[in-house]
């Protein structure tokens, strides 16, 4: 192997290694979809997992200002649209997703609503329900969109558009998995960063945010034996993990961090390889 398909497949490397260092249970899940996907989500992630360090993570820790934080963000933006076209990129995560990308009919209309909302992290600390609507659609919604466009196009000579009941089951997953996170992440949102995604004022709000996750995931789980055979194991398991966390999280004391135990993952896991549909929510 020389040239650039020796490039091709170490940018799908580094693109595995970053899914592989950053999430246990999206790596777990992802090592469930067939050969003819697996590669193509990984480089998807990857590519998130990238920006979202320029304006949560690494960036901030190494001292970049936001201004700087901001310029990163929009060169990493137009480099991905540039790569896309031109089919190459010199940063191995972005060279993986352009070719994804373009093979699987991931676009602009779905590029540019993501790099949106990953620059309102730069600018808005306290979301209400309009912005935060739109920031999730961005940050999240799009990512189960352009999931979806691999699992319906990867090994397609030409991509195709996804129906339209896949199209509104990838964005509901998407959501509960969003706002699952923020959840999570409350306590850490508030003081490390100083921001408000989900504007709770008290123990009824949580309880609506509570049952609107249940809904998109429960909405989610109708359409996913719906999508090609080698994607159900691995969608389902994602599907089941956020369930359990979303149990979790009825139940949580604001203690500690929730999480789901290992064992609970491998039986979760082990339930959709079984080829067991997913569960609703609350069941």
């Amino acid at each position: 192997m020389t040239g650039g398909a020796l490039y091709d497949r170490c940018a799908s490397d580094a693109a595995a290694a970053v899914i592989a260092t950053y999430s246990t249970s999206f790596s777990l899940a992802t090592r469930l979809l067939g050969a003819r996907v697996r590669p193509r989500v990984r480089e998807v992630y990857a590519l998130v997992r990238l920006a979202d360090e320029i304006v949560d993570g690494a960036a901030e820790a190494a001292g970049v200002p936001t201004a700087e934080q901001r310029a990163l963000l929009d060169a990493l933006e137009d480099e991905t649209l540039a790569a896309i076209g031109r089919g190459f990129s010199t940063n191995l995560v972005v060279h993986a997703f352009a070719l994804t990308a373009a093979r699987c009919g991931i676009g602009e209309d779905l590029v540019r609503p993501f790099f949106a909302s990953m620059r309102t992290d730069l600018d808005l600390s306290r979301h209400d329900a309009a912005s935060h609507d739109a920031y999730v659609y961005g940050s999240a919604e799009v990512v189960g969109l352009m999931c979806l466009q691999v699992f319906v196009n990867a090994g397609r000579a030409a991509p195709v558009a996804p129906a339209p009941h896949l199209v509104e089951g990838a964005r509901r997953l998407g959501a509960a998995f969003q706002d699952i996170n923020f959840l999570r992440d409350l306590a850490d949102d508030s003081a490390r960063l100083g921001r408000d995604y989900l504007a709770m004022g008290d123990a009824s709000d949580r309880a609506g945010v509570l049952a609107r996750i249940q809904a998109d995931l429960d909405a989610a789980a109708v359409v996913i034996p719906e999508l090609p055979a080698d994607c159900r194991r691995a969608v389902t398991t994602a599907h089941g993990l956020f369930a359990e966390l979303t149990r979790r999280l009825r139940d949580d004391d604001g203690d500690a961090r929730v999480s789901v135990p290992a064992p609970v993952k491998a039986a979760i896991a082990a339930r959709a390889i079984a080829g067991r549909p997913p569960r609703k929510a609350d069941a």
